[in-house]
């Protein structure tokens, strides 16, 4: 019964996702309900000390990533800069290589730092335009961008500033270049396989003689692209190399700069105690944070005149998404702890306890608890917080290096997580005028490639002992 309870819970929040309504307002919903089933007078007590606890203490180390990367994607797309950069891909690629240009557009966004949803709301106009002119079917949009911008640029390849790979940081003391030879190799495989499924599934389209279909009676069309004056594009990326040097940078300064840990005084009256910070823990938040606000200052100095008359608008359209985005993840982490508080977790936590192998015990856990809380984040922060001492014990009886805990963890939270509850998904078909009917096919299929994908590194790791 216990078991039953949780999976009721998680199903019904699936559902009311699939349908459209608010994963902020349901997700504790969902939780709460589960609780009243289970012990009904511990309803108040886990709402107030557990789900907001959690869900307030997410945002407490994650939501300046959030408005950093929202605002920074937003002044790339004031400056034009995001248009120089589709502009030159499609010179580069050529007009019938659609789905490979935008999916490599969405790849140098994300890897250079802007927010997935901003990617979504940046490249989908272009995305249009360019399957239209392909006759490309447009339900296969959100599969494309989701590859681009949801997979292997999103916790695979080294460095990756997005939220996704810098959890693991806190908790194995890595970076985020750790295991730079099997997060690029893994990357690889999600990019080669996953293009061969969307180009399949192109030309099946084609050989059924469906093309893009017909725009009135599409939703959410955008005007086609028409080009303009556009930035020199060696100009337009020069925000993201920055962004991902100095990334590098702080990685390595924040340490020596403050040591292992920090305290300071937090008033000048009375005798408070000092703020004491494990620096080792967050060095690699303040990274993101201070390379994102090199990437804005650079956007400001190159494109002041056309972001500067927009700037009051677009930014506050910015930190509404961050807002959106922040309180959907937060909100997902708050009901999967709950979740995982409840009786019928514990059989779930044995089950997936019962893998003898380290690296495959931490992924299967990783990227089930991700797809219980609809969130990449939220459940590889759950899997971590509770489990995160049994993976490194596990790895160190047998000599495996906490980069590969850290690289395994990062990649496996981006695979389950895409159910049709996921903040990202729910965004994505919003944004392109799509249902789940449509186009959720596509993106799970993603997502079954990028779960393997998990699975591939870890072999080769055993095969090679490669970090």
């Amino acid at each position: 019964m216990d078991f039953l309870i949780v999976l009721g819970a998680l199903v019904f929040l699936m559902v009311v996702a699939y349908r459209g309504y608010s994963v902020i307002l349901f997700a504790p919903i969902a939780a709460m309900g589960a609780v009243l089933l289970v012990d009904p007078t511990l309803v108040a007590p886990m709402f107030t000390g557990l789900f907001m606890d959690k869900m307030v203490g997410f945002l407490k180390l994650y939501f300046p990533v959030f408005v950093l990367g929202a605002v920074f994607g937003k002044l790339i797309e004031l400056s034009g800069f995001s248009k120089s950069i589709v502009a030159a891909t499609i010179r580069l690629f050529g007009p019938k290589q659609a789905m490979l240009s935008i999916v490599v557009v969405c790849a140098l966004l994300t890897y250079g730092g802007v927010s997935l949803f901003v990617v979504v709301f940046a490249v989908y106009p272009f995305a249009s335009e360019l399957f239209r002119q392909s006759d490309i079917p447009k339900r296969l949009i959100p599969g494309t961008i989701a590859l681009g911008a949801f997979t292997f640029t999103m916790d695979a390849l080294p460095g990756t500033p997005q939220i996704q790979n810098i959890i693991p940081t806190a908790f194995f003391g890595t970076d985020a270049w750790a295991a730079p030879v099997l997060g690029t190799l893994g990357g690889v495989f999600i990019l080669v396989v996953g293009m061969t499924y969307l180009e399949w599934r192109r030309r099946v389209a084609q050989r059924a003689g469906e093309g893009y279909g017909d725009p009135a009676t599409l939703l959410n069309e955008p005007a086609p692209f028409a080009g303009g004056a556009l930035a020199n594009p060696l100009i337009a990326l020069l925000p993201l190399v920055l962004v991902g040097v100095s990334n590098i940078v702080f990685t390595r300064w924040i340490p020596t700069l403050y040591g292992d840990t920090h305290s300071f005084i937090p008033a000048v009256i009375g005798n408070p105690p000092p703020v004491t910070q494990e620096v080792g823990k967050i060095a690699a938040i303040w990274a993101v944070q201070g390379a994102l606000l090199v990437g804005i200052v650079a956007v400001l100095l190159f494109a002041w005149k056309p972001v500067f008359t927009r700037f009051a608008e677009g930014t506050k359209a910015a930190i509404g998404g961050a807002l959106l985005a922040s309180m959907n993840t937060a909100s997902e982490y708050g009901f999967g702890a709950v979740i995982a508080a409840l009786p019928g977790f514990l059989l779930v936590t044995k089950g997936l306890g019962s893998i003898s192998d380290p690296l495959v015990n931490e992924a299967v856990t990783v990227t089930a608890l991700a797809g219980i809380t609809g969130s990449a984040s939220g459940g590889m922060g759950i899997a971590l917080a509770a489990m995160s001492e049994t993976f490194i014990a596990n790895a160190n009886a047998v000599g495996i290096p906490m980069e590969v805990l850290h690289r395994v963890a990062s990649m496996a939270s981006g695979g389950m997580d895409t159910l049709p509850h996921n903040g990202a998904v729910i965004t994505l078909l919003a944004v392109t005028g799509l249902t789940h009917r449509q186009a959720y096919k596509d993106i799970f299929a993603i997502t079954l490639i990028k779960t393997a994908a998990v699975f591939a590194i870890i072999g080769l790791y055993y095969a090679t002992g490669w970090v």
